[in-house]
């Protein structure tokens, strides 16, 4: 151990008084706070502002000129008011990319399609939002109807990544007919903080799905669904007065 190191450790274990009044003088350094009388207050409120008006500003160039340029040529049919607040989307694959009108990304967006369909789609419908900080992965279809909003760091996948067979898996085989199937989120669905949809599910219009579930079966329209797996516990909330009523 060197001989900074070494004075670095005394001092953090404050073995004797001297060192001990290092550490303080060291930890008072770095908790102080510069004095702040009212004049000044208001100079730096200022400067708060600014600061972050030229963030926006300079943040709205680079998407306008720069990222949604990019990702709409990356997609094959985009609709108006392609709004991206802060990241361009990472495209991993041969995925073809429908974006209908008023589609928001709130934050980095993961899309990834493997080799095992000749055209695997995503489809995106119109005033959804898409949080930062997801993942979709498509090897047949996936359907994103119209008004849904699904939150940060949610998964959605149409397949298993990996075929179930261990010989199988171990080799790297193509994924079986039963390893992929279309995943479906209907109208005005909301998908909560970091819930994961597992392939072949079918997300009921207008239906919550809770923060951190894992979904692994179809859900009903108009219910909240949560939990690993999710269970449904309560049906027809939030359902419109003029959407039609479930058989009984």
């Amino acid at each position: 151990m060197s001989g900074f190191q070494d004075l670095k450790l005394k001092i953090k274990r404050g073995e004797t008084p001297f060192y001990r009044f290092l550490r303080g003088l060291i930890l008072g350094a770095f908790r102080s706070n510069l004095p702040l009388p009212g004049f000044l207050k208001t100079i730096y409120r200022g400067w708060y502002e600014i600061h972050f008006a030229i963030l926006v500003f300079f943040r709205r160039l680079r998407i306008y000129f720069y990222y949604e340029p990019m990702f709409r040529s990356r997609c094959t049919t985009v609709g108006r008011n392609l709004n991206l607040y802060l990241d361009l989307p990472y495209v991993d694959g041969h995925v073809d990319i429908h974006l209908g009108d008023s589609v928001t990304i709130t934050g980095s967006l993961y899309i990834a399609s493997g080799r095992f369909q000749e055209k695997p789609s995503l489809t995106v419908g119109n005033r959804v939002i898409l949080g930062g900080g997801s993942a979709i992965s498509i090897n047949q279809a996936v359907v994103i109807e119209d008004d849904v909003m699904i939150s940060t760091n949610c998964r959605i996948s149409d397949n298993d990544g990996h075929p179930r067979d261990a010989v199988l898996r171990a080799t790297h085989a193509p994924l079986g007919k039963r390893d992929v199937r279309p995943v479906l989120i209907k109208r005005y669905a909301w998908i909560g903080n970091g819930a994961q949809i597992m392939k072949g599910v079918t997300i009921g219009e207008g239906a919550i799905i809770g923060a951190n579930s894992v979904v692994i079966s179809n859900i009903p329209d108009y219910c909240i669904a949560m939990g690993n797996p999710a269970e449904v516990f309560l049906r027809n909330v939030g359902r419109p007065k003029t959407a039609p009523n479930p058989p009984l």
